[in-house]
């Protein structure tokens, strides 16, 4: 009998795939990250590994698992938390999901941009304490979104989505950066390509959705910030370190910018200190892909994954080259 270990539980029908095919799955008890040696002792004789972001699976991982292990498949579209050498030397497919989760992602990217230049948080809060006693004129002022300027870090499918919905829902024209100049997204939406720094020199709002890699590590640091227009907002819900967080919590207390919208921290679950403080940011607790529809296919495709590899067939998702 197969073996399926289950780093966390996760919504939807993903696992009833295993249970129609008679395979023991064996799911944390715990609603919370293991720890490392939980981590270790779970793994021990599966065939198949269903992981978190959160933990991290490297050579000790595939070696406690046993010899009999065939694949690792990331609940995530990122996997900065794979050894990807390590998977290619253990002969061991090592899966994400991508593409089910762009769309929801993008419309928190938004719901972000909209939320921290309108000032909604900082709206509800006043009012649910019972601070409102009638309108006013100046009271709780923010900014248009329609057509300001948008740059676009990172092009890849959720930050073409969210160029999409900047275009078409709000009239907003596009810089983007990325590493491959994308000629035909030009034409359609009008966007020009920038370096990183004229992005960040002329966008009213700045939208990241790179990959985290060695490259991209405090891509947005202290010198990047003082590039950007005391008037612009920060939005990030691609990964926490590709932005100095304490950097910018300097840039927002000192008004070198004026707002910042964060889905993802550097050192999660952990803030910056300071960050939670001010007024002029939007937190939520990387949430960015959780809706009920897009969590359950995550775990339908997590699962397909895990099912190709140990029937034999090469998972379509498979990161392992």
């Amino acid at each position: 009998m197969k073996k399926i270990f289950v780093t966390r539980n996760i919504p939807g029908n993903g696992l009833s795939l295993f249970k129609e095919k008679g395979w023991e799955v064996v799911v944390n008890p715990n609603d919370r990250v293991l720890t490392r040696e939980e981590l270790k002792e779970g793994v021990k004789g599966s065939d198949a590994i269903l992981s978190m972001l959160t933990d991290k699976m490297d050579a000790e991982i595939m070696d406690v698992a046993g010899p009999q292990l065939k694949v690792i498949a990331n609940f995530a579209v990122g996997y900065d938390n794979f050894d990807l050498v390590a998977g290619k030397a253990h002969n061991i497919y090592m899966t994400n999901t991508p593409g089910v989760l762009t769309e929801t992602v993008a419309e928190h990217a938004f719901a972000l941009i909209l939320a921290i230049a309108h000032r909604i948080p900082e709206s509800d809060k006043f009012t649910r304490e019972g601070k409102y006693t009638g309108w006013a004129p100046e009271m709780f002022l923010g900014n248009d979104v329609s057509q300001k300027t948008i740059g676009i870090l990172g092009l890849g499918r959720i930050g073409s989505r969210v160029a999409k919905h900047a275009v078409e829902g709000f009239e907003m024209k596009v810089l983007y950066y990325d590493v491959k100049r994308n000629e035909e997204f030009e034409k359609q939406f009008n966007a020009k390509y920038a370096t990183v720094e004229e992005l960040l020199k002329n966008s009213d709002f700045v939208s990241v959705h790179v990959p985290l890699t060695p490259d991209t590590k405090h891509l947005i640091n202290k010198e990047r910030l003082a590039l950007m227009k005391p008037t612009a907002y920060l939005v990030n819900t691609s990964r926490g370190p590709v932005i100095d967080e304490a950097a910018l919590v300097d840039a927002l207390k000192n008004k070198i910018i004026k707002g910042a919208a964060l889905d993802v921290y550097e050192k999660e679950p952990a803030l910056a200190p300071g960050l939670a403080e001010l007024n002029n940011v939007v937190l939520t607790p990387h949430t960015a892909s959780a809706s009920e529809e897009t969590r359950g296919k995550m775990g339908e495709v997590a699962a397909f994954n895990i099912t190709e590899s140990l029937e034999g067939r090469i998972p379509p998702n498979n990161l392992v080259k």
